[in-house]
């Protein structure tokens, strides 16, 4: 399994959320038809406009569908960047994070 650090997360205009990591690309990501995308542009996932799901929900699924159909370990530092993301979800992200990597 490769790792690879997750620089910035967040919420953009489009109130998607965007997930961009440090080095991998993840260009046919589409295929897996999960709904996660990649923007070549930016360089980073994201999730549709969240409808039925919260951004929590979006996070988790980017991260597993990235673990499971590419895998790559996307793990936060204290080098993130969070932009537009509201404290609730932000400490969500960081306990999950916490009970991931207590649980491996």
């Amino acid at each position: 399994m490769k790792i690879d650090q997750i620089s910035e997360i967040g919420i953009d205009i489009e109130e998607r959320l965007c997930i961009k990591p440090s080095i991998a690309r993840f260009d046919l990501i589409y295929r897996t038809a999960t709904e996660v995308h990649w923007d070549a542009n930016g360089l980073f996932l994201f999730s549709p406009k969240p409808r039925e799901l919260t951004y929590l929900d979006w996070y988790i699924h980017i991260v597993a569908v990235v673990n499971d159909e590419c895998g790559y370990k996307l793990v936060l530092s204290d080098k993130t960047i969070w932009t537009n993301i509201p404290d609730e979800l932000k400490w969500g992200i960081l306990k999950l994070d916490k009970k991931t990597f207590k649980g491996k």
